[in-house]
């Protein structure tokens, strides 16, 4: 399998991790390289196995999920994490995106919505539990009936917007420059003017954003 996914799973309980080992052993193009059960681990094992995606329970002792994604992310920026959790809130959402992880999925996810993450974190895009992101869009719009968003996010043009959608599900500088049929320079400069109209300071911070109004789509791009 040498073109597999390579994955690590992170849990504090073995029984969980043996059953998501069972469940992705079941894909063709994806191979467990190893196991952690804790935070620190996570870290150690991370550097040592480089894999390509990692599955991070975000509720742990001593050290959580959110704090080993962030050092990893900090260490080794192109290994890509799959938040797996139990926690459905908002909250705990936007906390995990803000220390780097690309996706969010709860642990009741079946094996193919399980897989589907795995290969659009991978591919470089984002992904929410598509029930989460139900739940998101639909705030988002209760937000826009009432008017609590049109100062932030109707202060953005309509190619601002888009840059904004596109960024939200993982793209590039270049890919969205091809997408819209622009110039690399021009797609940065709408970010950097994104940045500056919604006070945001990084991409984690547009990917949040992104998601916090709505804009990531359930899935894959």
């Amino acid at each position: 399998m040498t073109d597999a996914i390579r994955l690590l799973l992170v849990d504090d309980h073995t029984l969980v991790r043996q059953g998501i080992r069972s469940l992705l052993e079941t894909q063709d193009d994806m191979e467990v390289v190893g196991e952690a059960s804790s935070g620190h681990e996570a870290i150690a094992v991370a550097g040592d196995l480089r894999p390509d995606v990692i599955l991070m329970d975000l509720a742990m002792p001593e050290m959580n999920g959110m704090e080993a994604t962030r050092q990893i992310r900090t260490q080794h920026p192109k290994i890509q994490i799959l938040a797996l959790t139990m926690h459905s809130t908002d909250d705990y959402l936007f906390r995990a995106l803000e220390s780097g992880a690309s996706g969010y999925v709860l642990k009741e996810a079946d094996a193919g919505e399980l897989a589907t993450a795995v290969r659009a974190v991978h591919a470089g895009g984002a992904f929410i539990y598509p029930p989460l992101a139900k739940r998101l869009v639909e705030q988002f719009l209760l937000r826009i009936g009432s008017g609590e968003e049109r100062s932030s996010y109707g202060s953005l043009t309509s190619r601002e917007q888009d840059i904004l959608r596109f960024v939200g599900d993982g793209m590039t500088n270049e890919e969205i420059a091809e997408q819209l049929v622009l110039s690399v320079h021009t797609v940065q400069t709408h970010r950097s003017n994104i940045m500056k109209k919604l006070g945001l300071h990084n991409r984690a911070q547009l990917v949040t954003y992104a998601a916090r109004v709505g804009l990531i789509t359930p899935g894959t791009r």
